[in-house]
């Protein structure tokens, strides 16, 4: 009566909700599988018998009616005979083989690499990748085990270190100048996919697609490559400083109380300004004295009094009374004597 108790299963299949599980175990409980039930593998999916801890049979996509034909292994471990009706136990479990994309890598903190023009620098890098699980009894023995589900999260960080720990050997055996890198992302995502694949394939998966999508300096180093990319494109620096000089001749004439005096001094110390500058970016040559500046025009002198009278500077003024001609100091005229102002 014991055995007509027991419930049998007729139909073996697995509906995935979502994308977060990538292996399933079927519900058997004190359940029996039926001789003759089928089983449903569906497109990106596969199936594996077990029985007692060792695996028996895997089955690709498809529809199967279970007899000693299409469980050849698992009939060899129950030493079964050829034409076996009875119902038998063992478990089973699903494997998800789609395709798992966007998943994301990147460094936690910069790694240092070697280059061959800025010697050691510390890059920054992250992009995507996918894979799928290609190999169900390689899976099965080293990482989802006889768990009744495992999760893709439970594989993120162990994909993702993995990835992180052969950049550095894969970046400093590409034989790529930092500054080349943006240039060269492609190349390096392929030589970091097939440095990767065995280390995937190990673990029973496949590393479908690599993307490098950036890679970065830390902020400081970036400031130094800013500095010397900027000081690369100043290029001549005499055309540089003979550009500033012509620039500030225009300033110098706006200037209030400019004019022919206030230019030639402004041109004159711009000229040596630029001389010194030219003197010093040219190799080798010894240093010139800088040329005196060209002295500011005289200022006119003033006529000196008629008659030659003697005066302040020669400066005379008209009497308030006769009108004649006098000494500007003069405090009374010397010729009618009026008090002058």
């Amino acid at each position: 009566m014991s055995f007509f108790s027991k419930q049998f299963i007729d139909v073996i299949q697995w509906t995935e909700q979502g994308d977060s599980v990538l292996a399933w175990r079927f519900p058997m409980e004190d359940q029996e599988i039926q001789t003759g039930a089928r089983l449903t593998v569906r497109d990106s999916q596969l199936a594996v018998f077990v029985n007692e801890g060792q695996i028996a049979d895997v089955f690709q996509p498809g529809l199967y009616k279970l007899s000693t034909h299409t469980l050849p292994l698992l009939t060899n471990l129950l030493n079964w005979d050829k034409a076996f009706q009875s119902p038998f136990k063992s478990d089973v479990y699903f494997y998800s083989s789609r395709l798992r994309m966007d998943q994301k890598w990147g460094t936690a903190t910069p790694i240092t690499i070697r280059d061959r023009e800025f010697g050691a620098v510390r890059i920054r890098a992250y992009g995507i990748y996918s894979y799928r699980i290609a190999d169900p009894r390689v899976f099965y023995q080293k990482v989802s085990g006889s768990r009744a589900s495992y999760q893709v999260s439970e594989l993120e960080g162990q994909l993702r270190n993995t990835i992180i720990g052969r950049m550095t050997d894969a970046f400093g055996n590409a034989h790529v100048n930092f500054i080349d890198m943006a240039g060269s992302q492609s190349q390096l995502a392929q030589a970091l996919q097939a440095t990767l694949q065995p280390v995937f394939a190990d673990l029973g998966l496949s590393l479908e697609s690599f993307v490098v999508e950036n890679i970065s300096l830390p902020d400081e180093l970036q400031k130094m490559l800013d500095q010397r990319i900027g000081m690369n494109m100043l290029g001549d620096m005499n055309r540089y400083t003979q550009f500033q000089v012509a620039q500030s001749m225009p300033i110098a004439a706006a200037n209030e109380g400019g004019g022919a005096a206030g230019i030639g001094a402004g041109l004159g110390a711009g000229m040596v300004m630029a001389q010194q500058m030219m003197n010093a970016m040219r190799p080798g040559a010894p240093a010139e004295p800088a040329p005196p500046p060209p002295p500011a025009p005289a200022a006119p002198a003033e006529p000196a009094a008629p008659g030659g009278a003697p005066g302040a500077g020669g400066a005379t003024k008209f009497c308030i009374n006769c009108g004649k001609q006098i000494p500007k100091p003069a405090r009374f005229c010397s010729d009618c004597g009026s008090a002058q102002q």
